[in-house]
């Protein structure tokens, strides 16, 4: 973990001459995202409606948060109630020839990131990529979609939008609840209070009343059940792969490595060495040399389809599944259902 994220989520000794220095970046950023979010409200700054409803998955903080398993599950909410969904997203670390740039079973990370690939290949759906949240939900009305997904851009306002999901990390929750960069968050905690649905992913720390907001909270777990091989994309059972392996490697380039980690030793894996990368890190064989053959590697789904092209045998990557209570269920079908009604 980088030194800042300490100082932001885990109360780092340098944030008592760290924190003081970036005050004065806080207060420029505080003042300039309040005055283009009142540009937006004023109509200064013009925002963009669509002939379909739109869905905005996003946080109001750095890293991941678990926003990809709910977008993913939303898509699959979408199907089961005879719409078609699509989804946007920016495409973080991605670089395609044209935008907006729609996803074929031919595009790569580096044409359009690894988030959107994985939604890509998890859920069948058309995924379109680019900075221009308004041309490429455009661009997904234009191939039959009737509800749009927003993999992010919670902040990108330029784009109206329908349906606002909020989801924040149950165990880091808002760090030091400060704004960037001394600390991380791109918006306050009071912003929450404008959302449809806030969905805290995993249980919660309770901390001076940060897990409730409202009548609005939502509690998603993200289940794993099976390993897949990601040269062949076999899949196996966790019991059935526990039963020979129990002692692994992992590797992890997502927003919170250490929350991958521990639910692989949840998961009754020991762990003989693990190594966490930046968020969208692109991987290369040489990132892998530290680790023997002689044990599976396990990443998660984020971080396999960036090793697709040079992964070994015993590499397996684990997809998880978000998963909420019944009520909570059906309090985002009914959202849905409004939508399209």
């Amino acid at each position: 973990m980088r030194l800042i994220e300490k100082v932001w989520f885990e109360s780092h000794r340098a944030k008592w001459w760290l924190v003081p220095l970036l005050l004065p970046l806080t207060a420029l950023f505080f003042l300039l995202s309040s005055i283009r979010r009142f540009a937006f409200y004023l109509g200064l700054f013009k925002s963009y409606s669509v002939s379909k409803p739109v869905i905005i998955v996003g946080n109001i903080g750095v890293g991941g948060n678990g926003k990809t398993p709910v977008v993913i599950h939303l898509v699959e909410l979408a199907k089961t109630l005879g719409l078609k969904p699509g989804v946007i997203s920016r495409g973080y670390g991605g670089k395609a020839e044209t935008y907006p740039y729609s996803l074929s079973e031919l595009s790569t990370t580096e044409q359009a990131g690894d988030e959107p690939i994985l939604i890509f290949k998890r859920c069948h759906v058309p995924v379109v990529v680019g900075s221009d949240r308004v041309a490429n939900a455009q661009k997904l009305i234009e191939l039959g979609c009737d509800v749009i997904i927003s993999d992010d851009g919670l902040q990108h306002y330029r784009l109206q939008r329908d349906l606002e999901l909020i989801v924040v990390d149950g165990k880091r929750l808002f760090g030091n609840g400060l704004l960037l960069p001394a600390g991380p968050l791109r918006e306050s905690k009071s912003r929450l209070n404008n959302a449809d649905v806030v969905i805290f992913n995993g249980e919660c720390n309770t901390r001076d009343g940060d897990c409730q907001i409202r009548d609005k909270s939502s509690l998603m777990t993200l289940v794993a059940t099976k390993l897949r091989h990601i040269q062949t994309d076999k899949e196996i059972s966790l019991t059935e792969f526990l039963a020979n392996h129990v002692e692994v490697n992992a590797i992890a380039g997502i927003g919170s490595p250490q929350r991958f980690f521990d639910t692989l030793q949840s998961l009754g894996f020991n762990l003989v060495k693990q190594q966490g990368f930046i968020d969208h890190k692109n991987f290369t064989p040489n990132d892998f040399n530290q680790f023997k053959n002689d044990l599976p590697l396990l990443m998660t789904e984020k971080d396999a389809v960036k090793c697709q092209a040079f992964a070994k045998d015993n590499w397996w990557y684990l997809p998880v599944d978000a998963q909420f209570s019944e009520q909570d269920e059906q309090v985002l079908i009914q959202h849905i259902k409004q939508l399209a009604s």
